[in-house]
């Protein structure tokens, strides 16, 4: 004996269709949904917008002495600090101490307008070099410079007029700056004049120190959640800094 015909209506048929592709589109879907949540969750570096990245050419800052590693770095670091909400402002002040320290090696920047609001004199420790910056530490009482990356904080009336509080945010290398006193402050030192008469700045005792008829302008304007970056090319910090991976 035959089977019986199955007898399929056209409406059946378009049902059945459309149902499996319903299920073929729910499935690509959530698919894609979840490759993207993965690649998010993978990539923890935050996106540099390009704009910020042209500052560097925009501002001439190659032609005013800055290192373009020193600003790259600066930028990352500055992000990572932001997204982690660590800092709540748009500007970076770099100290690159690959320079000379007669030279105007500061430069405090604001990404979100694209200009540079200062480049100065800015004196490294008295144990970290003579002209140049090479020995850094993180040691109480040492009178050197500590690297990388601080966030600003409040001001206080100082030995040295109005001074800037630095939180270090690197640990083993800048996160005993609070215990030792870093601060930014003004000094008599840090001027053209000195420069003039022995060829490099006055030394600090460890502090980022600038000109004393600009220091309460710079403190004024990168106080309160901003981001300093002291850059040197040392090889054990470039390796171990969590905030440059």
């Amino acid at each position: 004996m035959k089977p019986p015909k199955l007898k399929i209506s056209y409406l059946t048929l378009v049902t059945v269709t459309l149902a499996g592709l319903f299920l073929l589109c729910t499935s690509a879907t959530n698919s894609k949904t979840t490759t993207y949540s993965t690649a998010k969750a993978i990539n923890t570096v935050p996106a540099i917008s390009t704009s910020y990245v042209n500052v560097y050419t925009s501002l001439h800052l190659k032609e005013l002495g800055l290192n373009e590693k020193a600003f790259q770095l600066a930028l990352k670091g500055w992000s990572r600090l932001k997204a982690k909400g660590k800092v709540s402002k748009d500007i970076i002040s770099i100290c690159d101490f690959t320079q000379s320290s007669a030279q105007k090696r500061l430069y405090v920047i604001d990404l979100s307008t694209g200009n540079l609001l200062f480049n100065t004199l800015v004196a490294h420790g008295k144990n970290t070099g003579e002209e140049f910056a090479k020995y850094f530490s993180n040691t109480p009482s040492s009178l050197a410079s500590s690297l990388g990356f601080y966030v600003t904080k409040e001001t206080y009336e100082g030995t040295h007029g109005l001074g800037l509080k630095l939180t270090g945010m690197e640990p083993g290398f800048n996160d005993r700056a609070e215990e030792r006193a870093i601060v930014m402050h003004g000094a008599w030192y840090v001027c053209d004049n000195f420069v003039n008469q022995y060829g490099r700045l006055g030394k600090s005792w460890g502090c980022p120190a600038v000109p004393e008829e600009l220091h309460e302008q710079i403190i004024n304007t990168i106080k309160n959640g901003t981001t300093l970056f002291i850059y040197y090319p040392d090889k054990a910090y470039l390796a171990a800094s969590q905030l440059l991976k």
